[in-house]
């Protein structure tokens, strides 16, 4: 299965293992995490969800071959990106966290990354667009300059730099993300489930108040992009392995 998941006592650990694909997303994983995500939802003697990547790397985003049907109805985007959650989601994050990946990520509540990670909004590179709330929550998770930075250049943030900035909430060696995230995690479950909850949401509801203006802001942006002879052009270099030729246009 190209998405697992564990058990420990009240956390819920989601695994994408895709490793052959540096976990990209793809119809089935969408499905698999849709359904970890409903159950961490669902279950009352679930307290804390983790989202985790296997073999060293989180995830590079969508499969560009076969990443179409990669939405739900309970979660949007992943299984995850649009979902209204009340429990805590803490990514682990160890390797790359790409594109879609990244976008995994600003969708938890918490951070924690190895030295060996890294966060990037590679879009641009080509020639298409990060629409699932990449640009928007990189400015409410970072300083804006740093956000339009990852936005505009497409280039990557390193774990210590995403540390130093606020973005990553406990900063570990290789190997030891998942081990530390569930420390986390530990320490939330101590507290009453019902307080976590409640003041979780007094955190995020605010800040998602403004969600469908941003989401139609994406959505058209993605709509001229995708129109796009760049778009095009940029996807075929990528499964060219060239260096795009862009036209503007």
């Amino acid at each position: 299965m190209p998405v697992t998941s564990e058990r420990r006592g009240r956390v819920l650990i989601a695994r994408l293992d895709r490793p052959e694909k540096r976990n990209a997303m793809n119809g089935e994983m969408t499905l698999g995490l849709d359904a970890l995500m409903n159950e961490l939802e669902d279950d009352p003697e679930l307290w804390v969800g983790i989202l985790a990547g296997a073999e060293g790397v989180f995830s590079a985003g969508s499969d560009l071959k076969d990443g179409l049907n990669n939405s739900t109805e309970r979660g949007g985007p992943y299984g995850v990106v649009r979902r209204q959650r009340v429990k805590p989601l803490i990514a682990a994050v160890d390797g790359l966290a790409f594109g879609g990946g990244f976008e995994m990520v600003l969708a938890c509540d918490l951070v924690v990354a190895s030295r060996a990670a890294s966060f990037a909004l590679p879009e641009v590179k080509r020639g298409v667009f990060a629409l699932y709330g990449g640009p928007r929550r990189a400015a409410h998770a970072l300083p804006l300059n740093i956000a339009r930075e990852l936005a505009l250049t497409g280039e990557a943030l390193s774990a210590e730099r995403a540390e130093r900035l606020g973005l990553v909430n406990v900063l570990c060696e290789p190997g030891r993300a998942l081990d530390e995230a569930l420390a986390l995690a530990g320490r939330i479950c101590a507290n009453s489930p019902i307080s976590v909850r409640e003041s979780l949401r007094a955190i995020n509801e605010p800040l998602e108040a403004d969600d469908a203006l941003a989401w139609e802001i994406s959505a058209e942006a993605a709509k001229t992009v995708r129109a796009s002879e760049d778009t095009r052009e940029g996807i075929a270099a990528f499964f060219e392995k060239r260096k795009p030729e862009w036209k503007g246009r």
